[in-house]
């Protein structure tokens, strides 16, 4: 069943000059769907990535760590859906090496150019051979709307609906993103991948920091279920095919609108959700202070179950708060549910409606705004609210 906060429709997304994109069934866990992603990228391209905090960090990301840190040139990134070839030992090296061979040789470029993604079940080794032969017959297109969908399609595991977004720079730079990502929601990052191209001339170290400031602001500000994947990846590839280098802010500027859409979008497909969720908090020591106590509130299973049964108790927004372990000046707390102020220096406020509030938690999106009181730090996550459907999709997928 398709969240009901998805998008209506799959946005139109132009073609990238210097991609081709191409998608196959392998059946490594899925079957009569594509779970196999390869895109080519032009000789002279360039990369950013950013990957998992995780200590147990799966055989893709220790493999594409290397790459990034050598700064190698991108000439393709491969990804499968359904085994996350994560804590699989030697046999999991060895599927990195030979999947980058077989993407290698269907492309003709050097293996230790291709970036390697993988997601799904943790512990399982990769049927190599599954792999490679869907790798070997992958049929390369010029990226456009339809390859872009059904490589969007192809990296979903428990996502109910594929995720994609763009934007434009001047002079004609695009940037197109698809992502996958529905549960193990927790970023530094989440189990979410992202891909993201587009035409403009960066140079690598420049294409890196926008990537890693972008990520802060997007993917690392949403949150599921607080919890944080051996696999998780965002790479952004830079082909240069338009000629043009648009100014350093206009291009991160335009970068973080495509990640936040779609970190908006992943957490709108949480397992289970009915609710989109957007916490603010003011009024911290710092950003990063203001940041730990929006995470608190928007991980807390009783926040997220009052919000699920719209239940406007407040009190738990306190607790949170409470619990975070940052700097809240109790007796000037301010909280809001939507536009209703429910509380203020540090008690109830006289004029809060409990009926206001509810009305407010009756709608799709919900808006949580707190004020602790000590300073100027201010930071914004977004999560969504934890219902029996989380736990039915759950215990029902090993993932």
């Amino acid at each position: 069943m398709i969240s009901p906060l998805a998008p209506e429709s799959f946005p139109v997304l132009p073609s990238i000059a210097g991609v081709r994109i191409g998608t196959l069934a392998a059946g490594l866990r899925y079957h009569g769907r594509p779970d196999v992603f390869v895109a080519e990228t032009a000789a002279g391209s360039t990369v950013g990535a950013v990957f998992t905090t995780t200590k147990c960090p799966s055989a893709p990301v220790d493999w594409c760590k290397h790459l990034i840190q050598q700064k190698v040139e991108p000439r393709a990134i491969v990804c499968n859906a359904g085994n996350a070839n994560a804590f699989t030992g030697r046999a999991g090296v060895y599927t990195i090496q030979e999947t980058v061979r077989a993407v290698g040789a269907l492309l003709d470029v050097s293996s230790t150019s291709v970036f390697v993604a993988s997601t799904g079940v943790i512990g399982e080794p990769v049927d190599d051979a599954e792999l490679v032969a869907a790798i070997d017959a992958v049929p390369m297109t010029p990226s456009g709307p339809d390859s872009w969908a059904a490589a969007a399609d192809a990296i979903r595991t428990t996502d109910t609906f594929p995720k994609a977004s763009t934007q434009s720079v001047a002079d004609g730079v695009n940037i197109v993103g698809i992502a996958k990502g529905s549960g193990m929601i927790a970023p530094d990052m989440a189990t979410m991948l992202g891909f993201i191209f587009t035409d403009a001339m960066m140079a690598t170290d420049a294409l890196q920091a926008a990537t890693a400031a972008a990520v802060g602001k997007s993917f690392n500000r949403i949150t599921v279920d607080s919890d944080t994947s051996t696999s998780d990846s965002v790479f952004v590839v830079a082909t240069g095919a338009s000629g043009v280098s648009p100014g350093t802010a206009e291009f991160a500027t335009a970068l973080e609108m495509v990640m936040l859409d779609l970190a908006h979008q992943i957490v709108r497909d949480g397992e289970g959700a009915t609710k989109f969720i957007e916490v603010r908090v003011t009024g911290a020591e710092n950003e990063r202070a203001a940041e730990l106590i929006a995470r608190s509130i928007a991980d807390s299973p009783l926040v997220k179950t009052a919000l699920a049964a719209e239940d406007a108790n407040w009190g738990r927004i306190v607790m949170a708060v409470g619990k975070s372990g940052e700097a809240a000046e109790r007796d000037a707390l301010r909280i809001q549910i939507g536009p209703e102020l429910v509380a203020a220096n540090g008690v109830v406020h006289p004029d809060y409606s409990e009926d206001r509030a509810t009305d407010h938690l009756r709608g799709a999106n919900i808006i949580l705004t707190v004020d602790v009181g000590v300073g100027a730090g201010s930071a914004t996550v977004w999560t969504c609210d934890l219902t029996h459907g989380y736990i039915d999709i759950n215990a029902g997928y090993r993932s």
